[in-house]
């Protein structure tokens, strides 16, 4: 009975269950990215690192090293320090994963990681991106310093697992606040998930039959979700029950958006954090955990200063989070002091707040973008997971993230102007550019680049069933209008193309 009792208050196996998953999450990062980097950060790609390094050596100065924190400053923004970057991270993220000097590898991951999101601009600018970054620098207190820790696990302090846990409270509660802070009306009349489901970047086919359920369990899921976001977080710092079914609640809420939806890595990342809810009596009783055996923290001589030293940094960790949370939701000017310090950390991108989808969109807007060679015949440039042909299924893409199809949903968002990634885009297909190619299942050009490219916006919205079975689509569309201007290239120059009328 003691022996039980004991089990349930350990940590040791939760410990090392989590640092194995924080691993495989940047083991997936990396993975997804690497394939990614030349097309969006390359010398040819849509958001050049090297412009970025340019630009902060000629208006930061010596700055620049800690404004723009990459180790590319060291390797170069080319091909090959773009991949170097990006393959030690991912060595980084298996030795955390396969337990081999842990803390070392979580601050190496850490830090190529930045270095690729201090330079990635739009296009690694997601909150599961920050998310990971700071979720590695406040477990960087709990991982073994040992280059490898045995079978033979020291017991953790509990300190380091609670600041893991406020990290997952802030995530969470905070996305139930931006919410009704937002004024948002769809959100407070508990309709958002009738358009969701439909409306989200890129929704997969589970999200299609979902969507076909009734209203009336649609807003009753909106309920949960509240309950779950602004109640569970609280949970988390209670009695062992009442903390294993707030930790419940948060991974069936993150399990209900991964099967419905493709977040990249985020939902993966989110259920991970919720392991520090868990204790080793939840673990103990599954064979593959049997064999760790937990042993008393090994007393070192310089103790007292290695706790004093981490009660130092969760307690400024704790106060810069939370600051930036309040910021966020009453929007009013911080102490002096504590605005200094975010500002000056803020390069590090390890104290954010969170918060998604404060105000649902109601409608879907896509971009197609089509090419011709004579201003009259049109041929689409069809992305691999965006919605296209109306008779194509929504598809499963998660844990990968593709970074373009992403960033069109936001373009979508907003004005050509504001968007000149997608201007770039654009240039590299006149030029018949092969990186820029590779982002779309096919080239509609494969011998001769386009003369023309246009944008054009289109309104898409889910079909319903009665629809799907007449005719096997998933979608309706209609257009709404020109996005970007036609486009072509004079002398080697991007200038707009004069189209007849309705051309």
């Amino acid at each position: 009975m003691k022996a039980g009792r004991e089990a349930g208050r350990g940590l040791a196996r939760v410990r090392w269950l989590y640092l194995r998953g924080l691993g495989l999450i940047f083991c997936i990062a990396f993975a997804s990215l690497l394939p990614q980097l030349s097309g969006l950060m390359g010398p040819q790609g849509l958001e050049p690192a090297a412009a970025w390094l340019e630009w902060a050596r000629l208006e930061l100065g010596p700055e620049r090293y800690f404004r723009l924190p990459t180790l590319l400053w060291l390797t170069g923004a080319g091909e090959g320090g773009l991949w170097a970057v990006g393959l030690a991270g991912l060595a980084c993220g298996v030795l955390v994963l396969v337990d081999v000097a842990p803390r070392w590898a979580l601050i190496g991951a850490w830090a190529c990681y930045l270095s690729l999101t201090s330079v990635g601009g739009v296009f690694l600018s997601y909150q599961w991106d920050v998310l990971l970054l700071e979720a590695a620098i406040v477990s960087v207190p709990l991982a073994p310093g040992r280059l490898r820790p045995s079978t033979s696990v020291p017991e953790p302090r509990l300190g380091p697992i609670l600041l893991v846990r406020f990290l997952l409270f802030r995530l969470m509660f905070m996305s139930g606040v931006v919410k009704l802070a937002s004024g948002d009306a769809v959100w407070r009349s508990l309709t958002a998930l009738e358009f969701h489901y439909w409306t989200q970047p890129l929704p997969n086919p589970v999200a299609y039959f979902v969507w076909q359920l009734p209203a009336v369990l649609h807003r009753a899921g909106v309920a949960v979700m509240f309950v779950i976001e602004l109640v569970a977080p609280f949970l988390l710092f209670g009695p062992r029950r009442v903390r294993l079914v707030a930790a419940g609640a948060l991974i069936a809420l993150q399990l209900g958006i991964l099967g419905t939806g493709n977040y990249g890595f985020f939902n993966l990342l989110t259920i991970v954090l919720c392991l520090s809810a868990l204790d080793d009596g939840v673990l103990a009783r599954w064979r593959p955990f049997q064999r760790l055996s937990p042993v008393p923290a090994p007393v070192h001589r310089f103790q007292s200063q290695r706790t004093a030293g981490f009660w130092g940094f969760a307690v400024m960790y704790c106060v810069l989070a939370l600051a930036s949370d309040v910021q966020r939701v009453s929007r009013t000017p911080l102490p002096s002091p504590l605005s200094w310090a975010l500002g000056e950390t803020a390069s590090l991108r390890s104290v954010n707040t969170y918060g998604l989808f404060a105000v649902m969109t109601t409608e879907r807007k896509e971009i197609v973008l089509e090419g011709s060679a004579d201003g009259q015949t049109w041929h689409e440039y069809l992305l691999r997971w965006r919605p296209g042909p109306v008779d194509e299924a929504p598809r499963f893409v998660a844990p990968h993230q593709p970074r373009l199809d992403w960033q069109m949903w936001f373009a979508s968002l907003s004005r050509c102007v504001d968007n000149r990634w997608l201007i770039r885009l654009q240039e590299q297909l006149l030029k018949g550019d092969a990186v820029a190619r590779g982002f779309f299942r096919e080239d509609p050009f494969p011998e001769t680049p386009p003369r023309f490219v246009r944008t054009r916006s289109f309104d898409y919205r889910f079909t319903d069933l009665s629809e799907w079975r007449s005719t096997g689509a998933y979608w309706k569309r209609s257009e709404s209008g020109p996005y970007c201007p036609p486009l072509t290239l004079e002398s080697g120059q991007l200038r707009r193309a004069d189209l007849p009328a309705g051309r």
